[in-house]
């Protein structure tokens, strides 16, 4: 992707959020999606699809059981 693409994509997600710490980058290994992090830290991806000229942006993000707080 662009990186006026990318840049857009990230100020989009904090404003959303509205956290700065949020941030968007292409990732080394793939081409076809971008890596998200929160103040440094890997949260999920984003792939891009384009169906037809119709774009649209897949915001996937994995959370793992041992992450969540203890059960009340």
């Amino acid at each position: 992707m662009e990186k006026s693409e990318i840049a857009r994509l990230q100020k989009y997600l904090q404003e959303k959020f509205g956290n700065k710490q949020l941030a968007v980058a292409a990732r080394k290994e793939a081409k076809d999606s971008l890596e998200v992090t929160l103040a440094g830290e890997f949260i999920g991806t984003i792939y891009r699809d384009d169906d037809e000229g119709d774009i649209s942006y897949d915001f996937n993000m994995a959370i793992l059981e041992m992450d969540l707080p203890a059960a009340a």
